[in-house]
């Protein structure tokens, strides 16, 4: 509209163009009639415009006004991941019968990793663990921790006995991604070190924990292994929560799972230490990505770091 009446090609602009045909008298008189008829159209298109804003405001408001009498929005629930729902557990069955808590580096130094736990430069057990190391001007020096181990000496470096606590965290070794291996993975650790702890302790506490996470009906049963931290060493197996030990595909007819590995302190951490000679205590270790697979039935543990959403909320 503002174009078609006030346009440079308007049926006004054409009039104005001409008035220099006109005789003074005329010029004048028509020249104040067309200023008036430009002022008019021109107050009439603001006038239009403001209406048309003020319209177009109206109806957004009424478009976007909120009803308070509509039932609110529930947002989607999340969920945690299942390996973070067993560790939680696991570490809740041990906080139950009274340890404690620690963290510690993921990134370890040789010392702490290896020597300090039994296993110097020259150890064959080292080979036990294809190790990750961190470049530095020092090389073999420091590691991407292989086990939870380390925080053993660690607290025990800094805190007199008794102590009982569960080591949770991450660690790292060269192996190949498998069904049933990874290279990374959670594990968690637990020390007990206090006058008079014996086998039977560590044979009780671990029960009560096989118990609390697969079932009060389990029973367990330990072989005699190795490992360079402790002495005696052991595999701790539990019987099969599948079948009830008559044997199936989950314990591969054996009747019995193996979940961890234990044992009773090295007395030479001990010395590493300054602990004195009439301290006894034990340690164990468990993978939460085996307890998870055991317990969920899962065949791949690959699965666990997928991100499927169609897997995780199963759980």
């Amino acid at each position: 509209m503002r174009v078609a009446f006030l346009g440079r090609k308007s049926e006004l602009s054409s009039i104005n163009k001409s008035m220099g045909t006109l005789d003074d008298q005329e010029r004048k008189r028509i020249g104040q009639k067309l200023n008036e008829v430009r002022t008019a159209v021109s107050g009439h298109l603001e006038e239009q415009g403001d209406r048309a804003l003020r319209l177009e405001r109206e109806a957004r408001t009424e478009d976007e006004r909120l009803d308070p009498t509509l039932p609110g929005r529930k947002p989607r629930r999340g969920r945690l991941h299942p390996l973070t729902q067993v560790t939680d557990e696991i570490i809740d069955a041990f906080v139950g019968i009274g340890f404690k808590v620690v963290d510690g580096p993921v990134v370890e130094t040789d010392y702490y990793n290896f020597e300090a736990l039994n296993m110097p430069p020259d150890h064959p057990a080292r080979s036990m663990h294809d190790t990750l190391y961190v470049e530095t001007e020092d090389p073999g020096t420091i590691v991407v921790r292989t086990h939870t181990s380390p925080m053993q000496i660690r607290v025990m470096e800094t805190t007199p006995p008794p102590l009982y606590m569960v080591f949770p965290g991450r660690v790292a070794r060269r192996d190949e991604v498998t069904p049933n291996h990874l290279a990374s993975f959670m594990q968690i650790e637990g020390l007990v070190v206090d006058q008079g702890i014996s086998f039977a302790d560590m044979k009780g506490t671990l029960e009560v924990f096989a118990k609390a996470i697969f079932g009060p009906g389990l029973e367990v049963r330990i072989h005699p292994s190795y490992f360079p931290f402790t002495e005696p060493s052991a595999e701790v197996y539990v019987s099969c929560f599948a079948c009830d030990g008559s044997g199936c595909g989950t314990c591969r007819g054996e009747g019995w799972i193996e979940v961890m590995g234990a044992g009773m302190v090295h007395p030479n951490l001990f010395k590493a230490v300054g602990y004195p000679e009439d301290i006894t205590g034990f340690a164990f270790g468990m993978g939460v990505e085996r307890i998870a697979k055991l317990r969920y039935e899962i065949h791949d543990l690959r699965t666990f770091y997928e991100n499927d959403v169609r897997f995780l909320e199963r759980f």
